[in-house]
């Protein structure tokens, strides 16, 4: 690293179309590799967790989508620190590498019905390191792109490194979906799946070879040959309350958003289409791409408005129709998807009476909670059904039941029983509280025949637009905030706590919540919160960036 960084001096500028399509272009295939794994969530949970039940087995699956998101941080403090003392080119070169690497070994790992649970194991260390590759990827190629840009066009080519997002989610979709389509679902679920994951070793060498021409940042050739480079950037951006400062008010105001709204547009609509509203994979794919098609100019647009008018509106504008839209929006949604899930949860409610000692959490990621209780059974058919129920209290000791309307359905409790036995009574619970969401018009899945596709792709562009305007002028108001001798460390701790924590466990964490509340709109909670939180700390303490100088 501290070869391909050293002396820049001696190169003439790299011209701003090469610096625009490398940074994008790097970027873009990062994106690919981590969005193989989040569009894949059902089929890694039966191929690595097949130890696991169904419930449990899925939320494992999207809990270790989050666990590559937990280690960006971890990333971005090692490559944030190389980039501020070495150089920026150097830094992102080797992030691309380690997650191409990483994502092609995903595709050549053994299953659990090969090796048990070495499988989990190998596959959580993979994900490890795509999570810190990750981490130092972003802040570094956007830092790039800006400090190669003037102040009146800062906005508009570092959403170029934003719409990448776009296209590396395009791309990983639309191999999922022509590898769906070639080798048919049954094979695809039995071996295919690894294809995008094999593909990616293709774009990784267009990559390497793109960044191999690049030459170090203007910026900081400046700042390094007077030797005022950083030696301490952790010291200087976290020990120093000035530039602290700057980093929560990064966090809050612009990250905990981020988070929430870009995730919940693009990643957990897929969890509540596919597993609530029992939408097809492939109309989802395909719907996705679409969105995603659709996002690829408004990350561009917006980054040019930002430069127009200003970082701020721009990117408040976006995170407020978020939260405004989020629960309007997905009950819309179901409306579309699944009309006769709607009107059967209308006219013909769910609840669960039980005695609340008798109750456990709807959720277990690790799998090791029996869930044998009356409750319990009737709430994991439920919770892993999509069916939104209400809790009753019933006299402490009594057998759980199920109320359809007027129908009720008695559960019963396996506890003491040997493992054939607790399957057999789970499958006759199942079965009786099935066949009653049946008669009472609860579909098993959408009925393509009455969803309104064009409605539902409506209703996702709202979300599109959200967090493109939201996504689009962000990297340049980050860049803005913060000294060139510490921008890296700086800005990427905060952008990846944000899209790493709180985006990343963000399908995880509202599933979750679902599960537990008997609710599907349940875990919009999540996203509402952290996108409030931003909404506020943005309008009240995040000043106006545009047109700042990088060189104080």
């Amino acid at each position: 690293m501290a070869e391909a960084s050293a002396h820049t001096g001696a190169h003439a500028p790299t011209p701003m179309g090469v610096v625009v399509a490398a940074s994008s272009a790097g970027t873009a295939f990062e994106w690919y590799d981590f969005f193989i794994f989040g569009s894949l969530t059902q089929v890694i949970s039966k191929t690595f967790f097949a130890g696991l039940n169904e419930t449990a087995g899925y939320i494992a699956a999207l809990a270790l989508f989050g666990v590559g998101f937990a280690f960006r941080p971890i990333g971005a403090l090692v490559f944030g620190r190389i980039g501020d003392q070495l150089g920026r080119k150097g830094a992102f070169l080797v992030t691309v590498t380690l997650m191409g690497g990483a994502t092609f070994a995903i595709g050549v790992l053994p299953t659990y019905a090969q090796v048990g649970i070495f499988a989990p194991i190998l596959l959580i260390l993979m994900r490890v390191i795509q999570g810190f590759a990750l981490g130092g990827e972003y802040g570094g190629a956007v830092i790039y792109v800006a400090e190669h840009s003037s102040p009146r066009n800062r906005g508009w080519n570092t959403s170029w490194v934003q719409t990448s997002a776009a296209f590396g989610l395009f791309g990983a979709l639309g191999v999922i979906w022509l590898s769906r389509r070639i080798l048919g679902e049954a094979a695809f679920s039995d071996w295919g799946w690894r294809i995008p994951f094999l593909v990616s070793m293709g774009l990784l060498a267009i990559s390497v070879w793109m960044r191999l021409k690049l030459h170090e940042s203007p910026a900081f050739s400046r700042i390094k040959d007077a030797g005022e480079a950083s030696d301490a950037p952790y010291v200087e951006a976290f020990g120093q309350w000035p530039n602290l400062k700057l980093v929560l008010l990064a966090f809050f105001s612009m990250m905990s958003a981020q988070g929430a709204v870009w995730y919940t547009s693009f990643f957990y609509i897929q969890v509540f289409m596919e597993k609530f509203l029992k939408v097809d994979p492939a109309t989802i794919n395909l719907l996705l791409m679409g969105a995603v098609v659709a996002s690829a100019p408004l990350y561009i647009l917006f980054g040019w408005l930002s430069d127009r008018i200003g970082r701020k509106v721009v990117m408040l504008a976006g995170m407020t129709l978020a939260m405004a839209g989020f629960f309007p929006g997905f009950h819309a949604l179901e409306q579309a998807a699944n009309p006769a899930l709607a009107a059967a949860a209308a006219h013909t409610p769910v609840r669960v009476v039980a005695d609340p000692a008798d109750c456990a959490l709807q959720f277990d990621p690790v799998g090791k909670a029996a869930f044998v209780s009356s409750c319990d059974i009737a709430k994991s058919f439920l919770a892993n059904a999509g069916v939104s129920y209400a809790n009753e209290a019933a006299p402490a000791g009594s057998v759980a039941v199920v109320r359809i309307g007027e129908t009720v359905v008695a559960s019963a409790s396996a506890k003491g029983l040997p493992k054939a036995g607790v399957k057999a009574v789970r499958g006759a619970v199942e079965a009786r509280i099935k066949a009653a969401l049946k008669a009472a018009g609860y579909p098993a899945k959408a009925d393509p025949a009455r969803m309104d596709v064009w409605r539902m792709f409506a209703i996702m562009l709202v979300f599109v637009v959200a967090a493109t305007a939201l996504f689009g002028p962000l990297a340049a108001c980050l860049i803005e905030l913060f000294p060139t001798r510490i921008r890296y460390t700086a800005m990427s701790l905060p952008y990846n706590i944000g899209t790493g924590w709180i985006g990343g466990f963000l399908p995880f964490s509202a599933f979750a919540i679902v599960a537990a509340r008997g609710n599907i709109y349940a875990g919009l909670w999540y996203p509402v919160f952290f996108t409030g939180l931003s909404v506020v700390a943005t309008l009240f303490f995040l000043p106006e960036t545009r047109g700042r100088s990088l060189e104080t």
